[in-house]
């Protein structure tokens, strides 16, 4: 399936920022964090189903994502995700075909998003990050820009079925690559303390 065509995700961006300025008040701060040109991996905190688009907003470039290969069965939603530049990956299970897709995004100079908690936050809290994301970003050199988004939980949490009015501030930290990690760092360490790193940032703006 082609993508959509970046024309189109252009001709939608006011009207999406609009809606969402005006049922959950959106703020962003930070996104000249996210390069122009050139590979990036993202990485939002997860808390509700709208996150992929919230983030996605200010962004002026095409993104890709990688999402759990069951939303990709449903009837109707799977293509459209597809059609958006999503392909799955499967859930608690080495994934080759996912991890290659990726890297190819990545060495073509594209923009990944990926949730490093793998699923929606259950409570609204931070989970448990998965290394993947970082090695993909040390293996191909792109920078991880950690994302926090706060308010979405509380918009529409788990359960809910349509969400509600709120309040949602999302946050683009500075890009994190190779550089900020000690020049002695064991190889295969690298990745968890990338992820220490990214999750560190998200955290330091979400409420105590």
């Amino acid at each position: 399936m082609r993508p959509v065509p970046f024309w189109f995700l252009e001709a939608c961006r006011p009207g999406v920022w609009v809606a969402a300025r005006g049922l959950f008040r959106i703020r962003f701060e930070g996104v000249e964090h996210v390069p122009r040109t050139g590979p990036a991996v993202i990485t939002p905190n997860h808390v509700s189903f709208m996150d992929p688009i919230l983030v996605t907003i200010p962004v002026r470039r095409a993104l890709h994502y990688m999402a759990l290969e069951p939303f990709f069965r449903v009837r109707g939603l799977g293509t459209l995700m597809r059609w958006a530049r999503a392909f799955p990956i499967q859930e608690g299970e080495p994934d080759n075909l996912a991890v290659r897709r990726a890297l190819r995004v990545l060495r073509q100079g594209e923009a990944l998003v990926i949730f490093p908690e793998g699923g929606r936050s259950p409570d609204g809290q931070l989970q448990p990050f998965r290394p993947g994301a970082f090695r993909l970003a040390l293996a191909t050199g792109a920078p991880v820009v950690p994302v926090t988004i706060v308010g979405a939980f509380e918009a529409w949490p788990a359960g809910r079925r349509l969400p509600r009015p709120g309040r949602i501030a999302i946050t683009y930290h500075a890009p994190l690559d190779g550089s900020a990690l000690p020049p002695d760092a064991d190889r295969k360490a690298r990745p968890e303390l990338l992820m220490a790193l990214a999750r560190e940032r998200i955290g330091s703006v979400l409420p105590a």
